[in-house]
């Protein structure tokens, strides 16, 4: 049994809606789940899981939330080699950028990429949710 965390920030309740149905895909499919926010996790907590995902919504100029969720993320980096994550976040404004970005920072800390990263502008509608969904199953 493979056994994951979820880890996320959300202001407005959106990100955490995300993080609901990952980690309800994840359970579908077997997976032991814990859900932490991002004050709750940190790099020392990598290795007791297989597998990771991270939510965290677009803040000020498409960037990472800075005040919890980056600096715990930063903890995280060095654990990424090899580490199974995904990544996912709504946002309110932009294109995608800091998804992109922080997805390129993943991978040149050599994690390896479970599935695409998932976004949506503002509350997440259905697609959101099940795509959330498979990206739980594909952790698992």
């Amino acid at each position: 049994m493979s056994k994951i965390a979820i880890v996320y920030w959300s202001g407005t309740g959106n990100t955490e809606s995300m993080a609901s149905a990952v980690l309800e895909g994840a359970k579908s499919a077997g997976a032991e789940v814990s859900l932490f926010t991002a004050t709750e996790f940190d790099g020392s907590r990598m290795d007791e899981f297989d597998a990771v995902a991270f939510g965290c919504p677009s803040m000020g100029a498409e960037q990472l939330e800075d005040s919890e969720f980056e600096p715990m993320f930063n903890t995280c980096i060095d654990k990424l080699q090899g580490k199974k994550i995904a990544l996912f976040g709504s946002y309110g404004w932009g294109d995608g950028e800091w998804m992109r970005n922080w997805t390129e920072t993943c991978q040149n800390s050599g994690a390896v990429m479970a599935c695409d990263f998932v976004i949506c502008n503002d509350a997440p509608d259905a697609q959101a949710i099940a795509a959330c969904t498979e990206m739980g199953k594909a952790l698992a």
